[in-house]
């Protein structure tokens, strides 16, 4: 099935770069790109950032230097990231919004959008990928299990939560501009 065609103006105003946070394998980046694209902003992966920032991949971050490190520098590339670039869709690590300081920052800077996904979608998901440093420490169901009872009431805290199901991404896409156009300052089109 082709996406829909891109509307010529997006259905408003961005006024907050919006951040997207959730498990691995809720779709951020996918979703991302598709939510950028049809308001017409910037769509930054925020893991993509801390590859660049850090000359090597996350995979590489964690084997050298540790998870501890690798929180450490994606809560400054999101710091920055929210300071310096006008509003954008910013697609988070997973862990990224579970920072007290994170989350904070992200609270004051922007509209956050939980994509909440059931543990069975994010296991279809996360099969695709093997470059997921944390689901390669046993058994990809059982870490989700445990990711979900840890961070699903801390994901709870963002501002506007919306399903991430198997189907067409843009039917998300569409179920998160219904629940941000009423958060905007300006409204046009």
């Amino acid at each position: 099935m082709a996406d829909a065609p891109v509307p010529p103006h997006p259905p408003f105003a961005l006024a907050r770069t919006i951040v997207l946070v959730g498990l691995m394998g809720a779709g951020k980046s996918s979703i991302g790109k598709r939510l950028a694209q049809r308001l017409h902003v910037p769509f930054l992966d925020a893991d993509t950032e801390i590859e660049n920032a850090a000359g090597c991949t996350i995979d590489e971050i964690f084997e050298r230097h540790g998870e501890a490190a690798f929180r450490d520098g994606e809560r400054r590339v999101i710091a920055r990231l929210l300071d310096e670039h006008p509003p954008h869709v910013l697609a988070t690590g997973g862990g990224a919004f579970m920072d007290a300081e994170t989350r904070a920052r992200i609270r004051a800077r922007s509209v956050s959008v939980w994509l909440r996904a059931d543990l069975d979608v994010l296991v279809r998901r996360v099969k695709k990928r093997n470059n997921r440093p944390l689901l390669k420490r046993g058994d990809p169901r059982e870490i989700l299990e445990k990711l979900i009872a840890l961070r699903y009431p801390v994901y709870a805290e963002a501002d506007i939560a919306v399903e991430s199901l198997d189907g067409p991404h843009d039917q998300v896409v569409d179920a998160i501009l219904a629940r941000l156009a009423p958060l905007q300052d300006t409204q046009h089109g």
